[in-house]
């Protein structure tokens, strides 16, 4: 089997693969090349590939994120959506890496990165398959608190609504909206509203 054939099968496996992911399987660089080159391959980004006849899914660009920035977690607007919560349609991909931690200096897609310590960065931590890929994004109470805490970035009207419509819909608990409000650092924020709603 050819590399160029090896390349088109690892494509049927998964819709975007890195450079790096498909050296590690044994790949020259110059396959790529000469892929991209001819056409059977599409550069989406630096070092991101997809093939050409791939139809994008509804959350494609959270696995363009998922592979620009591997240790992220999907989290707020994007989060909002993915779990439809509220009217949020973002631009950009919102995604939490640790502290400290490495991260590309530029990317080719739309993302938006925020940081936390590596303790608040672990919790409410789910992973979510999109076209058999896994993604790690937060749940719905995390997403929640995290609303608040950065109400100053998305605006606290989006976090009221994100409340307001899970509370209404019953898509998680009090006690668990409280622990990540908790954990998140915004209970005395996010209290009275709680109180409000319910």
């Amino acid at each position: 089997m050819t590399q160029q054939q090896q390349v088109i099968e690892f494509f049927e496996k998964e819709p975007l693969l890195r450079s790096q992911e498909l050296t590690d399987r044994g790949i020259d660089r110059k396959t790529i090349k000469r892929m991209v080159d001819s056409g059977e391959l599409i550069r989406v980004a630096r070092g991101l590939y997809r093939r050409p006849d791939y139809i994008p899914h509804h959350h494609y660009s959270l696995l363009e994120a998922r592979k620009s920035l591997p240790n992220g977690v999907i989290c707020l607007l994007s989060a909002l959506d993915w779990h439809d919560i509220g009217t949020q349609n973002p631009s950009q991909v919102w995604v939490a890496v640790p502290r400290r931690t490495w991260r590309p200096t530029t990317l080719d897609i739309p993302v938006r990165i925020v940081t936390y310590s590596p303790k608040t960065f672990e919790a409410g931590i789910s992973q979510v398959q999109i076209e058999n890929m896994p993604v790690n994004i937060y749940n719905i109470p995390r997403t929640i608190a995290d609303c608040f805490k950065y109400r100053n970035k998305i605006g606290l009207d989006v976090a009221i609504e994100a409340l307001k419509d899970v509370l209404r819909q019953r898509r998680t608990t009090v006690d668990e909206l409280l622990r990540y409000a908790e954990i998140c650092r915004v209970r005395a924020v996010m209290r009275p509203y709680m109180e409000i709603l319910l």
